[in-house]
Parts: C-alpha cells; sequence; structure tokens
C-alpha cells in the first residue's frame, strides 16, 4: 500500500523486565502508580472507561479498548488533534516479563508528534523501571 495519507507509523519500546507480570500490571493500571512514572491520572482498568492524563503542558484524552489483566492492556491516545493506541503486551520471559508497548496510528505528515513519542516513551520507560525497583 503506498497510499502515504493512510500509511501510519508505530513508536514501539521493548524491554526484558526482571519482575513478574503481576508487579509489572500493577504499575501500568494503579492510579498512583501511574503518576508515579506517566502523568497523573483518572485510570481505571474497565473496557470503555474513559480517562485523561495530565501534565504541565497539557492532557490525553484516553478511553481504555482492551483489557487482559497481566497480558494486555490497550487505550486510546488522543492529543494535539492526532488519535493513536497505546498497547501493552506483558508476557512473561525466565524469571522476569518481556514488556512491549507499542504507539500506533501516527500519520506520516505527523513527525513532530511521532518523534516526540519516541523520546518520551524512553524516558517514561525509565520511570516505570524505578517505580517497578521500589514497588512490591
Amino acid at each position: 500500500m503506498n497510499d502515504t495519507e493512510t500509511e501510519t507509523l508505530s513508536v514501539v519500546v521493548e524491554r526484558e523486565i526482571p519482575f513478574a507480570p503481576e508487579r509489572i500490571w500493577r504499575a501500568l493500571t494503579q492510579p498512583h502508580l501511574i503518576e508515579e512514572w506517566l502523568m497523573k491520572n483518572d485510570f481505571a482498568p474497565v473496557v470503555g472507561h474513559n480517562f485523561a492524563f495530565r501534565a504541565d503542558w497539557g492532557g490525553v484524552d484516553c478511553r481504555v479498548m482492551a483489557v487482559e489483566p497481566e497480558k494486555t492492556l490497550s487505550y486510546t491516545w488522543t492529543a494535539m488533534g492526532l488519535e493513536t493506541v497505546v498497547t501493552w503486551t506483558l508476557t512473561p520471559a525466565g524469571t522476569g516479563t518481556h514488556l512491549r508497548m507499542e504507539q500506533s496510528g501516527f500519520r506520516a505528515d505527523r513527525q513532530q508528534a511521532y518523534q516526540g513519542a519516541k523520546m518520551g516513551w524512553r524516558k517514561f520507560f525509565a520511570g516505570l523501571e524505578a517505580v517497578l525497583a521500589k514497588t512490591v
């Protein structure tokens, strides 16, 4: 498909994390923990739940699309006129978990948003790993 109008880009970050899926799941779904590594929020792991992330620079409007405890979490991510989808996948791996985050749906003409997400998710992942290291 060569139609650049419909072609989209994805940001993918993958890590092997030395913690069990249930521990990572808590950090991805409990509002007080999400706030420590991502942003203030009113998240609930319920399909159809509308929620928002809030930061100094503004916010992100979201809706939960899929919840499979300790395996998959997916939600829309609408900010600055662009709607993308964030999907978290947790796969047990040895003594830890393979964590994959994909933010899909960046249009090719939205390079600034795409590049910003690439940088942002690296920073968010570092924060997530720090939260995981100190929580039980």
